[in-house]
């Protein structure tokens, strides 16, 4: 089964690719519903290999279970130019999701066309396994929402600093 999103959103793709490569970036997409805690210190910025266990909270108290990040990164050439991929193959480890034998989740960031300083954002999850389609509407709630924390914090990856220390 597959959730995928596909927007517009009002930052370059180089902001939009260190805000991918940014745990505390990512971990604001969830809030301020879900809170996203290390179990181990996190990287400033995700490079491709690095694995990582999260633990997601319900507003900050109700624990919904820990999830394995793991992080790659590749570069596909299109018509109007590169998309970069960040995928993260990691798997739920504990929790709801952990009954999901498939989790895929992968981020294309690439240049609008005709929009200059604008960036196409497509996100696509794939889940699998038997309990999938009972999964499947929450989940898809839940990327409603990301989609929506993305388009309003995309403006301000721009002046992120700690993202362009990364640079």
């Amino acid at each position: 089964m597959r959730i995928l999103l596909k927007f517009t959103i009002d930052c370059d793709p180089d902001a939009a690719w260190r805000a991918l490569h940014s745990p505390r970036a990512v971990a604001e997409l969830y809030g301020p519903f879900v809170d996203m805690q290390p179990m181990a210190p996190l990287p400033t910025s995700w490079q491709p290999g690095d694995d990582a266990a999260v633990g997601l909270f319900l507003s900050g108290l109700l624990p919904l279970g820990a999830q394995l990040i793991s992080v790659s990164d590749r570069v596909v050439t299109e018509q109007h130019g590169d998309v970069r991929i960040f995928r993260d193959s990691g798997t739920p480890l504990s929790g709801p999701l952990a009954s999901l034998d498939v989790w895929d989740h992968q981020m294309a960031i690439s240049p609008a066309p005709g929009e200059p300083g604008r960036t196409l954002w497509r996100d696509r999850l794939v889940i699998g396994g038997r309990v999938a389609p009972l999964l499947w509407p929450g989940l898809w709630a839940a990327w409603q929402w990301r989609g929506a924390r993305i388009r309003a914090l995309a403006p301000t990856w721009a002046h992120d600093g700690d993202a362009a220390a990364d640079r």
